[in-house]
């Protein structure tokens, strides 16, 4: 085996969207700079989460909006085509061929070495390769970009079926029977709608007494119902004490009794992918989440940078982005032996981390929120109101479609006057978050809002209601 070693001033590991991002802004910065990845270069997002699953939730969607706007409902006539919805999910995953982005990655200058690669002590990382083993040291940091795998929680009988993780519910090619879920958080919630639309029998299985238990309470709930009149049996505080197959079968324990299902769907969050990447040989635990500053600094590891999913902050793709965005700032920043500004908003850190994640769960109706729940204010022991809206009540809902329901949920901060959080439960109302992102973001103060006219008749005319209701 032959041993080659190369110096550059980075070198990330892991070129999923986050580290992509990452030696992105590094080579901008005029820093040289590696990405190393022993899968897909793209990473979770582009193969096997976002882009694959919201394209089989769209064409659902589509027909859903169809049939609920009189006149239009008449031109559909018949139901949707799986293998064609199929075919659209492998072209928004390039038919999981990462050519395209590999192409990119030269295209930015970035160098692109394939393997899975090791920490091999301060600055040094590790990688077999075919040829051989390539050594890369950095001169000024490595960011650990690996991200984040399916939790398998420790229920007896479990890994023995093989389960389904959101992997194999993304990329599937058949639609399973009977589908069982494990798990009532925005992954579960999404593909219990997905497959029941392409037509399986599917069963929720949440130990909690809610669904997206992160979310506002109206959102778990008005996301059950809508799952209940899918035809998806929702079981809510119900405990999986075990799992085993019986021939072709999957069969739960649980304490509701057994359940029954072709296949079985694990969707119980995330754990972190620091176990085989040599995190041991700088003094970190394997399988813990990296401990890193609001710039993305490992603690205690200067030279270290921990960006996106295997921090554990926010596990979004976007969020992950946003991150690699700062921390790269701060690499470049850093090694041009400039000071780092660490205050809240600066172009280092990653503030919005805690104060302003946006995310979408895509569900029908979709929930859409941003910044701290009412839940999260009360913890905080923030002076706050909350502030509720019926979507429908506005005069843009029912352009949009017929009986449109919906709720607004503001949570605003009683002594400064400005927006804590916003959680939006509706059809289509992904696409009014990134106005609510910009006003938590930027501490509008609600006397600045009533001047933010809302067009009519649009669902945005919901923000003038919610500030009507503020005032009472």
């Amino acid at each position: 085996m032959t041993t080659a070693e190369q110096t550059f001033d980075v070198v990330v590991l892991g070129a999923g969207s986050t580290g992509e991002n990452v030696a992105d802004i590094a080579v901008r910065g005029g820093l040289s700079t590696v990405l190393v990845e022993s899968d897909l270069v793209g990473g979770e997002c582009s193969y096997w989460a976002c882009m694959p699953s919201k394209t089989l939730l769209r064409g659902s969607e589509t027909l859903a909006e169809a049939r609920s706007v009189r006149g239009a409902a008449a031109a559909v006539t018949g139901e949707q085509d799986v293998a064609g919805t199929f075919a659209r999910r492998d072209v928004a995953t390039h038919h999981w061929d990462d050519a395209g982005q590999a192409r990119w990655v030269q295209g930015a200058g970035i160098t692109l070495v394939r393997g899975r690669g090791r920490l091999a002590g301060e600055r040094r990382v590790v990688v077999p390769t075919p040829d051989g083993e390539v050594v890369l040291t950095a001169r000024h940091a490595v960011a650990v970009c690996t991200g984040s795998r399916a939790a398998m929680p420790p229920v007896d009988g479990l890994a023995e079926v093989q389960p389904w993780t959101p992997r194999e519910a993304t990329s599937a090619r058949e639609v399973p029977g009977r589908l069982l879920v494990i798990g009532g958080g925005y992954v579960g919630c999404e593909m219990a709608t997905a497959w029941r639309q392409l037509g399986a029998t599917v069963t929720l299985v949440q130990r909690g007494v809610r669904l997206l238990t992160g979310a506002e309470p109206q959102a778990g709930a008005a996301v059950g119902e809508s799952l209940r009149r899918l035809g998806v049996d929702v079981r809510l505080g119900t405990r999986v004490h075990a799992v085993r197959r019986n021939g072709a079968e999957v069969v739960l324990t649980t304490s509701a009794g057994e359940l029954r299902g072709d296949q079985v769907l694990v969707a119980v969050g995330r754990a972190a992918n620091t176990e085989e990447i040599g995190v041991e040989t700088v003094g970190l635990r394997p399988g813990s989440y990296l401990d890193v500053d609001d710039s993305l600094q490992v603690r205690g590891l200067p030279w270290l940078y921990g960006v996106g999913d295997v921090n554990g902050r926010r596990q979004l793709t976007h969020m992950g982005k946003y991150q690699a965005r700062q921390a790269g700032n701060a690499i470049v920043t850093r090694a041009r032996g400039e000071r780092v500004d660490l205050t809240d908003w600066s172009p280092f850190v990653a503030t919005a981390d805690s104060r302003a994640t946006p995310s979408v769960v895509f569900t029908d109706p979709q929930v859409a929120a941003v910044g701290m729940t009412s839940a999260e204010a009360a913890v905080a022991g923030l002076p706050h109101r909350v502030v509720e809206y019926p979507i429908g009540d506005v005069a843009g809902a029912s352009v949009f479609a017929d009986g449109y329901t919906g709720t607004a949920v503001a949570v605003v901060d009683t002594e400064r006057e400005v927006l804590l959080g916003v959680t939006f439960v509706g059809a289509g109302v992904a696409e009014l978050l990134h106005s609510a992102t910009v006003a938590v973001v930027g501490e509008v103060p609600i006397a600045r809002l009533w001047h933010a006219v809302p067009s009519y008749p649009t669902i945005s005319e919901v923000w003038l209601r919610l500030l009507e209701t503020w005032r009472g």
